[in-house]
């Protein structure tokens, strides 16, 4: 796990810009690679290309994991942060075909991988990456992304020059002046809590590499604007024909193969656990295929707030005898981590919610623990959080099952927390034009033209102002399969893409590696193509395969959870706890901003905090984007 950074250049200004700034621009990711740095400069013709690389070392603790990395014949160079988890399996491929190691490295392997296989490697590997190949031979530089975009990988591409970086921040530091703020993400992060779901970043100028995706660049004419390209894209049509218990069996078997994977490492390895399903899944996992390995987890505890899961945390811990470590967090603490917290993630995010996980990741790193395993994805993967209501719905109109939709609801709706209104609600909602979606979103009570928008700024900028888009379009679906159709677009950098980067940040904030075993494409292309009814029952049960096939290793009362609850903090608490001026002195950023009005920012938060307006998460969005935009003179 590591930061990389990396500059192509011609003899301009700019580039010479980037070229003197190299050195400050690692050292803004230097938090995510302490124990090693290289940065290296080859000149290709007209161009010169740098390639930098800060490391946190996890597998081969030795120099001998230096990067940037060459192979043996000198044509080819790499720079990689992430871990590929099957590299001993690939590394026994590539000795039988001849290839040879002097390190026991991931990073060796892929390099290999690379001159062996070309892009079809990128086929083989089991892990989570992003990394850049310099090809001498053939004058080209080639980036990508993991399948899930689980490791960051940003960039800016102009006539002359092409730069990328693991984190915004240092990719800022080779600019000569501050890109201007991305209008339309603003908005969409503002009114609708939109972002990390498309290569769009906040700031003009500046692309996030979509998941799953890679981007080739010809050093002979860098002004050819060659786009990203999809390297992973799996199928959702039904191919499954076996039972529910067969089906649950395999799940099973490749859930506990990704365990093994993730956990190899030469440092000390341990698990964030809230309790849930999901976490729990991975902490028992972890004990199934090492009975005598020392677990430690690591907890946020919501102390007398609703939604507290300390009473699950005690549990799965007892169960796997874990040495359990706990962190409580308040406002005031907030206030002091806010602005690393945001500089550290680089662009706004949702809600407080990631500061407990901040918190977690240092407590983690206090202990002594480099590595912990996350059950972030399994939502998606699964078909978790509410169920998704209406695409499963979907799914059965399409299939013309209209008495089996209607039971459907009506079951799904006895859990907690559900309504039928709210099932057929959502399913009406992805049949709406976009025209009518303004309209939608004021019977909903959503309010897409505050009084604290500069509404006229908008229109001149050309701001969409519509709902915020569905998760899928109909046409990717194949008919029946809406459901599905839906988690392969969360998966491949929609709805999760926020959730990964708030843990890769907030992880490698600490320099840990946080390793998420549920994102795996083995088990993904798997669930992909079960029935639908396998992953959401007929009786409205999410996850439901998955449940089943971790009976006798999780413990039934935590599989059998109804309630879905995340990491909750208390927002108001703490937004009450900041006070009325240090809300001020945030919302000053506004001032930044032509689309915000001032004024009438304070009056919103004042009266949240007075109690005389409902609490929303908006509320913490409009501070996070003012505190942004100061904190990275914007």
């Amino acid at each position: 796990m590591c930061g990389i950074l990396g500059a192509v250049f011609a003899e301009t200004e700019t580039g010479q810009y980037a070229k003197a700034h190299m050195h400050t621009a690692l050292a803004a990711i230097a938090h995510r690679g302490p124990n090693d740095r290289g940065l290296e400069t080859t000149s290709l013709g007209a161009v010169d290309v740098i390639l930098g690389h800060t490391r946190l070392s996890i597998i081969d603790l030795s120099a001998a994991g230096h990067q940037p990395m060459h192979s043996a014949c000198g044509q080819f160079s790499i720079v990689f942060n992430g871990e590929v988890y099957n590299y001993r399996e690939l590394r026994q491929q590539l000795c039988q075909l001849g290839r040879a190691f002097r390190t026991d490295s991931d990073t060796e392997v892929l390099l290999a991988a690379w001159q062996q296989w070309g892009f079809d490697a990128l086929q083989k590997l089991r892990g989570m990456f992003a990394f850049s190949v310099l090809d001498r031979l053939a004058n080209k530089l080639f980036c990508a992304r993991d399948a899930f975009g689980i490791k960051p990988f940003y960039y800016s591409r102009q006539a002359h020059q092409f730069l990328f970086a693991s984190e915004l921040p240092a990719l800022l530091a080779l600019f000569p002046e501050r890109p201007s703020v991305n209008v339309q993400r603003s908005f969409d992060y503002l009114i609708h809590g939109g972002y990390d779901d498309s290569g769009h970043t906040f700031l003009n100028g500046i692309i996030a590499l979509p998941a799953g995706h890679f981007l080739e660049l010809d050093l002979n004419d860098l002004a050819a604007a060659k786009q990203p390209e999809r390297w992973w894209w799996p199928r959702v049509e039904q191919s499954f024909s076996g039972t529910f218990e067969s089906a649950a069996d395999e799940l099973r078997e490749r859930f506990l193969n990704s365990i093994r994977l993730h956990l190899r490492s030469d440092v000390p390895i341990g698990a964030a656990l809230s309790g849930g399903v999901d976490s729990s899944a991975v902490v028992c996992g972890m004990r199934h295929v090492e009975p005598d390995m020392p677990i430690n987890t690591f907890s946020y505890i919501a102390k007398g707030q609703e939604g507290d899961e300390e009473v699950w945390a005690d549990m799965v811990n007892q169960q796997v005898r874990a040495k359990a470590h706990k962190i409580t967090v308040s406002g005031h603490e907030l206030a002091a981590d806010i602005d690393d917290m945001i500089r550290v993630q680089g662009e706004p995010f949702y809600s407080t919610s990631i500061y407990a996980q901040y918190r977690v990741f240092k407590l983690a790193r206090e202990n002594g623990v480099t590595v912990t395993l996350d059950g972030q994805g399994a939502d998606e993967l699964l078909a978790g959080y509410n169920g998704y209501p209406g695409h499963r719905l979907r799914s059965l109109v399409q299939q013309g099952q209209l008495l089996q939709a209607y039971r459907f609801a009506n079951a799904w709706a006895q859990w907690p927390g559900r309504s039928k209104a709210f099932a057929w609600q959502s399913l009406l909602g992805q049949y709406l034009p976009a025209h009518a979606r303004a309209t939608a979103l004021k019977w909903i009570g959503r309010d897409t033209s505050p009084a604290w928008l500069n509404s006229h700024y908008l229109s001149q900028a050309g701001v969409q102002r519509s709902l915020y888009p569905h998760s899928v379009a109909s046409d990717e679906a194949p008919r029946g399969r809406y459901l599905t159709a839906t988690l392969r677009r969360s998966l491949s950098g929609g709805a999760l893409g926020s959730l990964l980067r708030h843990g890769d940040r907030n992880s490698m904030r600490w320099a840990v590696e946080s390793r998420v075993p549920f994102l795996n494409s083995d088990i993904a292309e798997f669930l992909l193509t079960v029935p639908e009814h396998f992953l959401v029952s007929n009786q409205g049960e999410t996850k439901s395969i998955f449940r089943h096939a971790m009976r006798g290793i999780v413990p039934d009362p935590v599989l059998d959870r109804k309630d879905k609850v995340g990491f909750a903090t208390p927002e108001l608490v703490w937004l009450r706890q900041l006070g009325q001026q240090r809300v001020y002195e945030w919302l000053e950023g506004a001032r930044q901003l032509p689309m915000l009005n001032v004024d009438a920012c304070r009056s919103e938060l004042k009266q949240i905090i007075d109690g005389q307006r409902p609490f929303s998460y908006r509320a913490w969005r409009l501070i996070n984007l003012c505190r942004w935009v100061q904190v990275f003179n914007l």
